[in-house]
């Protein structure tokens, strides 16, 4: 969420910026909301500083002076009837409330100017792609080795679900594993969080009320499923105050996440690209915004480090206006080669986000000696998707009788096992 205060203050910057992000918010409205509202809190503020004295006065006077009691006693009443009328107001006008609730965040100062993701900028590549001769997609290894199933799976669950056997099996628990000693290895510490959240949760990271249609509730709606692993992480601090010398905290968990992929009709329906239920390991980190983009740099280096153990190759993009995610002040996509599909996709997003979730969830921190709090910074990342780094393995380590080889790192999660063959 923004401060309204800035946006007073930078009513030009607030509207070239939601233009450059593609967002259509009318500033003049959203200010004439909040001029409206700060007028009933300043009215309120008045008619309470009136109570309180005139109470003041009523117990001064109760026996002394019955008359003045009454006609004291009158202007209380009628004063509280003001107090409810204006607090109702408050409580029911919700617009402001729910514009703010739905502006993104204002990008970052180098964020290139773009309207989706053809706009993103390279920033560096990672080994040259792999030439495999006939390279066969994902989905198709999977499948000639009798362990990955889509059709029974769909019988169960419906269309894009997957369902993995054997070793194709092992090595999805295998990476997992991998991924989490690895980021563990570079001072992240692991968590174990629940899939199921609170509304309030989604939320605080700003998966709500925007993407409501993204995810899946509980019938009752008291409850959500996690479409990242970032939700339920980035709010172990919502509503604390931390002391400065405790950041940055840094967590790694694995979480099963769950997308209902509204308005991707068509796109990537076969294979394990897109569905709607997958595994990541997710990175978050809380800190200083003094720290924040050093950290956000050693994110992405962290992310790219299992790429580089994997010996998969990779590019790192830098997101444009346009394609950013809804919270993020700034995005990194890392995209992986597949052979298969002779093209470089999306294995993970590295953002940082500011104080937009901050303020949101009301995450603070106070430096040493310090009277006043300040907003924390959050940030999230893939550590990576699971199952888009089988997808990877699997074309990229393809051999020409379908036969799978395992990459040198994971062999030792594999029990010393080097290829997945039938």
């Amino acid at each position: 969420m923004l401060d309204i205060k800035w946006i007073k203050d930078n009513t030009e910057e607030f509207n070239a910026q939601m233009q450059k992000r593609g967002a259509k918010v009318d500033s003049n409205e959203l200010l004439e909301l909040a001029d409206e509202k700060r007028q009933i809190t300043t009215l309120m503020q008045q008619f309470q500083q009136a109570k309180n004295n005139k109470s003041k006065r009523l117990g001064a006077i109760k026996s002394s002076s019955p008359k003045e009691f009454n006609d004291l006693k009158a202007d209380v009443e009628h004063i509280n009837e003001k107090l409810s009328e204006l607090n109702e107001q408050l409580k029911n006008d919700n617009r402001l409330k729910n514009i703010l609730d739905n502006i993104p965040n204002v990008p970052d100062s180098d964020i290139p100017y773009g309207t989706d993701e053809t706009m993103n900028k390279l920033i560096r590549t990672h080994n040259k792609p792999t030439k495999i001769d006939n390279a066969k997609e994902h989905f198709a290894l999977g499948v000639d080795l009798g362990m990955m199933d889509f059709e029974k799976t769909a019988k169960i669950c419906g269309s894009r679900f997957v369902s993995l056997k054997g070793p194709l099996a092992r090595l999805e628990r295998a990476l997992i594993s991998f991924m989490i000693d690895s980021h563990i290895e570079s001072g992240y510490e692991e968590v174990s969080m629940p899939s199921l959240v609170r509304p309030e949760a989604m939320y605080n990271v700003g998966q709500l009320p925007k993407f409501k249609f993204d995810s899946y509730a509980t019938t009752d709606e008291k409850y959500r499923l996690i479409p990242t692993g970032e939700v339920p992480i980035t709010n172990l601090v919502a509503g604390e105050i931390l002391k400065q010398e405790d950041l940055p905290i840094r967590h790694v968990g694995y979480t099963e996440c769950f997308r209902s992929e509204a308005g991707s009709a068509g796109k990537d329906t076969r294979g394990m690209i897109r569905n709607h239920q997958f595994g990541k390991v997710e990175l978050v980190a809380v800190t200083s915004p003094d720290e924040s983009e050093a950290e956000h740099q050693k994110m992405l280096a962290t992310s790219e480090n299992i790429l580089k153990k994997l010996d998969i190759p990779y590019r790192v993009m830098l997101l444009c206006s346009g394609d950013m995610g809804f919270s993020a002040q700034k995005t990194y996509d890392i995209e992986v080669w597949l052979p298969g599909q002779d093209c470089y996709r999306e294995i993970a997003s590295i953002s940082n986000c500011g104080n937009f979730q901050a303020r949101r969830m009301k995450a603070r921190y106070k430096e040493h000696g310090a009277k006043e709090t300040t907003l924390l910074h959050t940030l999230n990342g893939s550590g990576l998707a699971v199952g888009r780094t089988i997808v990877a393995i699997l074309e990229n380590y393809q051999n020409e009788d379908g036969s799978i080889n395992i990459p040198d790192a994971l062999q030792p999660y594999m029990g010393g096992m080097e290829v997945i063959a039938k």
